[in-house]
């Protein structure tokens, strides 16, 4: 199993481009080879989007900053690099080449921003749970990365097989019975029931502020 970790910057580049960068964003992960992707600070409308371009069914939880949902639509597609981080955020799980039989979430901090963790089950019965941690505090985002992992487990039942990737917002995440598989910066893939078969970077060229990160897992 292939597992993709990303965080989309917003559907934003480095430099920032001024406009809408949708088709650029879903067209690239598209290409790459994967079967399950974790993405976090993707703008809240595009999940069907990036889901029909990578031929993946799509599930997204919104994060914070989703007042006025209509009129942060409109000024982000126009001026994304003026609206930043305003234009909403979301978090969003790609599953390709099998169903998605339930998905949840939970919240895990309303303040200094709302912060949620959702994970989806898949037919073979595993979990795939995406995180993005709250920033500027090492300790909040260890908080969060432990309430993820209780979150997950609780959900999966005792299923022997758990992944929970997304931006950890630290350089070592640590979650309670999760082992780390690989990672980049603040960006992160554990598990419990897998073991690594190798992690690498993948070349967005300037999409994004963060790199995204490909792990690949097999049953352990």
């Amino acid at each position: 199993m292939r597992v993709l970790t990303w965080n989309l910057f917003h559907g934003r580049s480095v430099p920032g481009s001024r406009r809408d960068l949708t088709a650029e964003f879903a067209t690239t992960i598209a290409s790459w080879e994967w079967d399950v992707a974790l993405l976090q600070e993707v703008p809240p409308w595009w999940g069907p989007a990036l889901g029909e371009a990578s031929g993946a069914s799509a599930r997204t939880a919104l994060t914070s900053r989703n007042a006025l949902p209509a009129l942060r639509k409109a000024i982000a597609t126009r001026f994304p690099d003026v609206i930043k981080a305003n234009g909403g955020g979301a978090n969003t799980i790609l599953v390709r080449g099998q169903a998605i039989i339930e998905h949840r979430r939970a919240t895990l901090r309303w303040w200094p921003e709302r912060r949620v963790v959702h994970g989806v089950r898949t037919t073979d019965g595993a979990w795939w749970a995406n995180l993005h941690a709250q920033v500027r505090s090492e300790e909040r985002a260890l908080a969060d990365a432990r309430t993820a992992a209780r979150e997950l487990l609780e959900w999966s039942d005792g299923a022997p097989r758990l992944v929970l990737g997304g931006d950890m917002n630290v350089l070592e995440p640590v979650a309670p019975g999760f082992t780390h598989l690989g990672g980049n910066n603040v960006d992160h893939v554990l598990a419990r029931g897998w073991k690594r078969d190798a992690a690498r970077l993948l070349d967005a060229g300037m999409l994004s502020d963060h790199a995204p990160v490909l792990v690949e897992i097999e049953p352990a």
